[in-house]
């Protein structure tokens, strides 16, 4: 389990982040929504060592790691699939994977293994497997950003805005990835403006309002929930 205990978090000389404390259990999905500047992206920063915490506490599987460095993070199985997808645009869909492994010392063969699974994920990278990747359309890079973190070989995936600036059928496809990536185990935590779409898919929620989080539950009880209805499903 990812644990989270009283997290403070300074950006930029505001506090981003107040006091807040959840848990990620193993394997399933929780998601993390909010306004634009609720806390959220950063939250996700320190988690993966992109931000120091001011204090309080970020456990992973039994180990504090509390303001360690990103490669550490990487090689504990926390990977961060980063707000915007920020892939190499001059390098191809193959060498934005190969860098998804930069850390692993495995054998070229297990390399080619894990890229053969994300190309089974992915049919169209494959398709396109030496296309530049600023080339892909904007749903393409969000699945080379997935793919990418893949390569890791993570245990927690962690997912800033992933259909940020979509058109919502690309929106639908994403989430349907989001969900096939978690039937393998794989723990995801979410950061979602789409609302609808986020708690429809997680098994837990939490809403971050101005760096603090005001409610938690189900992603079912969430959605369900009135004050949360008319903040953030539009109804």
């Amino acid at each position: 389990m990812l644990q989270i205990k009283d997290l403070c978090v300074n950006y930029g000389g505001i506090e981003a982040v107040k006091n807040i404390s959840f848990d990620v259990p193993v394997g399933k999905i929780v998601t993390l929504i909010g306004a634009n500047g609720a806390g959220k992206s950063t939250t996700l920063k320190a988690i993966s060592g992109l931000v120091k915490p001011k204090s309080g506490t970020i456990t992973w599987d039994g180990t504090d790691i509390t303001g360690r460095d990103s490669a550490f993070i990487v090689e504990k199985g926390i990977t961060l699939v980063p707000e915007g997808r920020r892939i190499f645009p001059d390098m191809t869909v193959l060498e934005n994977l190969k860098i998804g492994a930069y850390l692993r010392k495995d054998s070229h063969a297990e390399l080619q293994k894990d890229i053969e699974n994300v190309y089974e994920l992915f049919p169209r990278l494959q398709e396109r497997s030496w296309q530049l990747g600023g080339t892909l359309s904007g749903g393409e890079q969000q699945m080379l950003a997935v793919g990418r973190a893949l390569m890791s070989r993570p245990k927690v995936m962690m997912m800033d805005e992933p259909s940020l600036g979509l058109a919502p059928l690309v929106v639908r496809d994403i989430f349907s990835i989001i969900r096939e990536v978690n039937k393998t185990g794989m723990t995801i935590l979410l950061i979602e403006q789409n609302a609808h779409m986020a708690l429809q898919a997680a098994d837990f929620a939490y809403v971050m309002e101005t760096g603090r989080i005001t409610k938690t539950g189900t992603g079912a009880e969430l959605f369900d929930d009135p004050a949360v209805k008319a903040a953030y499903l539009g109804t």
